[in-house]
């Protein structure tokens, strides 16, 4: 069990110490004199939900690490602890001799996760931001929602804490990787990780668009499918997208064959998205004759993405979730029984379980007297390059596609897992098969950006799977492994004969990750969906949206990247559980409860309250002003978040005309007159260049930020300091830029190692090197078209 101790106060570093207090951890949180500021927001009566939700299996200890006993205090917990998380910027961390040369030369077996805003080290290291910022400054804003082509629509942030929250899963992920090869070598780190530089690398289609064909996506443009969309029923909404045109034919059948679908304008994919708006007319008055739940079901039967636009209280009685025990009751001491969401990662022996409640603020600081120093400062070191990732030694098969598995396989990368990617060129991945070569450069396999920004660092080995030598060819990897991580459709691995059982049966070592739309069991284990479908799904879509109007898409397909990073985070502990128990395990990952269990806000108000979160764009119900406002240039935005009385007037010395207007008075006072105040403070901001805005707010730490377009994410000097951005050489396309690695190690490896493979580009270096067949051997595999 893994001793770690939290300080700070913010969301993401909260929810990344609870992710692993989750796997068993003894987390102990260090509190301030008055407890953490997250414990009360004022939207729910006694402790607020998010606390709970984000501190759940932890102790809490009181310590004033402003006196001198605090300091003392907190140097013995660190003889103590294997991991320390915490939220502190590089100067508040060396007060308290948490920078890392101090750490190195005191603690060096010692994991140290810094989980702050920009990062430690760089341009933006000491800028405040918020919720607000993340999303703004990530990049994932301004191209949200991409359902309104009208530009005074601003660019949105989704509700609630959704980019700390899946930075606080990559983190804890990123700490168990460290802790693992901690317990290996003796040898600890520091890692510096940015929630922006998280954010930014998670943005879909929006980096390689612009990298490989100099297009800018944004909120603004129309989709090239169709159809896809949100649509109104009966008795609420859903949300349907087509993407291959058997899929479309099987919808055809599923309305009944209408006249108007034998035009020749709905013949393929690129005329029914030319022709949107009259495919999206005529198919929304079938959908509008149904009930939500009645069109899901009976449309999945058929195979149709549809995915109803679910609300809390649906989630929290469907059946689907009920038989994979989703939700968990815990008794919360101030608030009785209270229903939360589980873990995301569903083992094959169920559930991890919730062990404590969240504590009272400093319940269990007596209990700092009976620790004791760590038992494995005492165990011999082993030799590590600086050149090797904490997973060095760790072989994974990626039996990947799309983005969900490939985005989690490609974290391993990262990590420095030895991943090797086992695909076809007679079924290649749909993203491969997307072509849009950069121009000037021939069309394969190898030149969608849309691949190759997702499989960085990983090696490529062409297998046929249709035949029997192909399986026993992954059969003989499987016995070479530590871990094969899969997103087939449910059952396709067992028909394959590489169920969990058959693999174990190679090697009983062998972690299988299983990343699916809707998990390996359960009633709706074989119905469709993809990442944008999810987001409807999860519960997001039900409460985002701009103040007055309806439910809206995420805009990127944000369940993929949750889905992938949450099966890197379950692929991570189960190696460390496997150091204890000598064998693999079967993990089970779904977009849906990857993207709900991130959804904290509205599901802990809902649990707690009964009552559902509003719509409210950009705003917030704590703090006002509160939004993005247009800046001088071609639809430039700016984001302001007031979190104190001070901001509040800090900004009013900037804006005189804000402090003299009686409307604006107090919080309660510009919560009820925001319309009025967000106009009045875009007519500041709208002559004005949103940098020098961010400069001035920043000067009186406003938490203000440009909203990152994608030509930012990519040019932006801060990522560029951080090597956060890879123009590795690719054998085709060349040098582009991708986005790369979101944190920095002290002692290990930085950075992306190799760009994303051609098909089969490894295929002798892999079956010599792991499996140690001699060339004759491989020219015979290739010859018969196993290779391929």
């Amino acid at each position: 069990m893994l001793n770690v101790l939290e300080l700070g106060g913010s969301v993401a570093a909260a929810y990344a110490a609870r992710l692993l207090g989750d796997q068993g951890a003894d987390v102990i949180k260090l509190e301030p004199p008055g407890g953490d500021p997250l414990r009360r927001s004022g939207l729910t009566d006694g402790l607020d939900g998010v606390f709970i939700a984000t501190n759940i299996n932890k102790r809490s200890a009181t310590v004033d690490l402003a006196s001198a006993d605090g300091k003392s205090r907190l140097a013995g917990l660190l003889s103590w602890a294997d991991v320390v998380v915490h939220s502190m910027s590089a100067a508040q961390a060396a007060e308290l001799d948490l920078d890392q040369e101090t750490v190195a030369g005191t603690h060096p077996r010692l994991v140290v996760l810094a989980v702050t805003p920009f990062g430690q080290v760089g341009p933006y290291s000491d800028l405040a931001a918020t919720e607000l910022t993340y999303a703004h400054g990530g990049g994932w804003a301004s191209i949200c929602p991409m359902t309104h082509a009208e530009p005074d629509y601003p660019p949105l942030k989704m509700h609630g804490q959704h980019c700390s929250m899946m930075a606080g899963v990559a983190a804890a992920a990123t700490a168990l990787a460290l802790a693992f090869d901690a317990r290996r070598t003796g040898l600890g780190d520091y890692i510096d990780f940015s929630i922006q530089a998280y954010v930014g690398s998670v943005l879909e289609f929006g980096i390689h668009a612009f990298t490989y064909h100099d297009a800018l996506i944004k909120r603004t443009l129309p989709r090239s499918v169709a159809p896809w969309r949100i649509f109104e029923t009966q008795d609420g909404a859903i949300f349907l997208m087509i993407m291959e045109p058997d899929q479309w034919l099987r919808l055809v059948e599923f309305m009944g064959r209408p006249d108007w679908a034998e035009m020749e304008i709905f013949n393929d994919m690129q005329s029914r998205g030319e022709n949107r708006d009259l495919v999206h007319s005529l198919i929304g008055e079938f959908i509008s004759q149904w009930k939500t739940m009645d069109l899901y079901h009976a449309s999945q039967e058929h195979r149709i993405c549809f995915a109803p636009v679910m609300t809390f209280e649906q989630l929290a009685n469907d059946r689907h979730l009920a038989h994979r025990d989703f939700f968990t009751t815990i008794e919360q001491p101030g608030h009785g029984s209270l229903k939360l969401m589980s873990s995301a990662v569903l083992t094959g022996d169920g559930r991890l379980p919730y062990r404590k409640p969240a504590p009272g603020p400093g319940e269990h600081t007596d209990d700092l007297t009976a620790l004791t120093p760590n038992e494995s400062s005492t165990r011999p070191k082993t030799a590590r390059s600086a050149g090797e990732g904490p997973l060095h030694g760790i072989r994974v098969l990626d039996m990947t596609w799309v983005w969900a598995g490939p985005f989690g396989s490609m974290n391993l990368a990262h990590l420095g897992a030895d991943v090797i990617r086992i695909e076809s060129s007679t079924r290649p991945d749909l993203y491969r098969r997307g072509g849009a070569a950069p121009e000037g450069i021939e069309p394969s396999l190898n030149t969608a950006g849309m691949f190759n920004q997702w499989n960085q660092g990983k090696r490529s080995v062409a297998v046929d799977l249709r035949a029997d030598e192909g399986i026993a060819l992954v059969k003989s990897l499987v016995a070479e492994a530590d871990v094969v991580i899969q997103n087939f459709a449910t059952g396709v691995m067992a028909r394959l004969g590489l169920s969990y059982d058959s693999l174990r049966e190679i090697n009983p070592r062998i972690i299988l990750a299983s990343i699916s739309g809707y998990g390996q069991t359960g009633p709706y284990k074989s119905y469709m969906a993809y990442g944008p479908a999810t987001g409807p799904l999860s519960g997001l879509s039900s409460v985002s949206g701009y103040p007055g109007g309806g439910p809206e898409e995420t805009g990127l397909a944000i369940p993929d990247p949750n889905a992938g990073i949450t099966a890197a985070y379950g692929i991570v502990a189960a190696l460390l559980r496997r150091e204890e128990s000598g064998v693999g395990e079967q993990l089970d990952v779904s977009l849906w409860e990857a993207t709900a269990a991130l959804t904290v806000d509205a599901w802990t108000q809902y649990a707690m309250t009964g009552a559902t979160p509003e719509r409210i764009g950009n705003r917030s119900e704590t703090m006002s002003p509160h939004g993005a406002f247009r800046a001088s240039g071609d639809d430039e935005w700016v984001s302001i978040a007031c979190v104190s009385e001070a901001h509040w007037q800090a900004l009013c010395a900037e804006i005189p005309a804000l402090g003299d207007d009686p409307r604006f008075r107090s919080l309660p006072d510009r919560k009820a007159n925001e319309d009025a105040l967000e106009a009045a403070i875009g007519e500041w901001t709208r002559s004005l260049d949103r940098w020098f805005i961010t400069a001035r707010l920043q000067a009186h730490s406003i938490p203000a930020f440009p909203t990152f377009t994608m030509r930012d994410v990519i040019q932006d000097g801060h990522h560029a300091s951080r090597g956060c951005i890879e123009r590795l050489a690719h054998p085709e396309v060349g040098p582009r830029a991708h986005t790369g690695v979101p944190w920095l190690l002290a002692n290990r490896r930085n950075g992306v190692t190799r760009p994303a493979p051609c098909v089969g580009e490894h295929n002798r270096e892999v079956l010599s090197g792991v499996l140690g067949y001699e060339t004759n051997r491989i020219d015979q595999l290739e010859a018969s078209g196993v290779l391929k």
